[in-house]
């Protein structure tokens, strides 16, 4: 079922969180949700880009950020701190793509031709700058750092699928307070930050991570205790 302005599919949204919480690191499962449970999201997200000229622009030109963030060549020339080496070191530390991610919404996600264009491409959007996010909020790629992000993100998007995805993070952290304290902070931030889906990423990737930041609002990376998915796994099994 593809992504849908209309219908939402909640016994697969949920096959999908139970895949989650048996295996984190399934991201296919994450698309799947998504895809199940999207809400108006996209509907909303188009009328409030139509409000400003950034969003605009980002409507009418549709820009394709992945060709740049692929390229790891051109990001290591960048600026030592800017952003575009932040971003960099990101996805090396955690050995991940932005290809990785497409791959993974193709095998977990629904067909996105049989959307209305714009929000296939806003859909693709959010994907393909999901780990400039995390560049700039400072969250790892670890479990925790994932949730306090989705965290974030629903503060921005009130994406029902998100949603559903932080309340199981609460839940999970229901008996461990400064986990949890991580994931609240994560919506906090994203409540006082700006509009992040209204950004043109493609020309930010040069200037300071640290400007970028304070530009966006998003305060200094936060000091917390990642959470592996290994870890969980060796903590259930003992």
């Amino acid at each position: 079922m593809p992504l849908s302005l209309l219908r939402n599919d909640l016994p697969r949204a949920l096959g999908a969180v139970r895949a989650l919480i048996a295996d984190p690191d399934d991201l296919p499962q994450v698309f799947t949700l998504l895809d199940a449970l999207p809400g108006d999201t996209f509907l909303r997200m188009e009328r409030r880009l139509a409000t400003t000229e950034r969003g605009r622009r980002i409507l009418a030109a549709r820009p394709q950020i992945v060709a740049l963030l692929e390229d790891r060549a051109a990001l290591r020339r960048l600026p030592e701190g800017s952003l575009g080496r932040a971003y960099l070191d990101f996805v090396e530390s955690e050995k991940i793509s932005p290809a990785g991610i497409q791959e993974a919404d193709a095998r977990g996600g629904g067909d996105a031709s049989l959307l209305p264009p714009t929000f296939a491409y806003l859909h693709g959007r959010m994907r393909d700058t999901h780990d400039l996010w995390h560049t700039v909020t400072g969250y790892k790629g670890d479990v925790l750092g994932e949730t306090a992000l989705l965290a974030f993100s629903l503060a921005q998007t009130w994406n029902p699928g998100v949603g559903l995805l932080v309340a199981v993070g609460l839940f999970k952290t229901f008996g461990a307070p400064a986990a949890r304290a991580v994931i609240l902070e994560g919506l906090r931030r994203g409540l006082r930050a700006a509009w992040l889906p209204e950004r043109e990423w493609e020309t930010m990737l040069s200037r300071p991570v640290d400007e970028v930041r304070a530009e966006l609002r998003v305060g200094p990376p936060p000091a917390y205790a990642p959470i592996r998915s290994v870890d969980l796994k060796v903590a259930e099994a003992a």
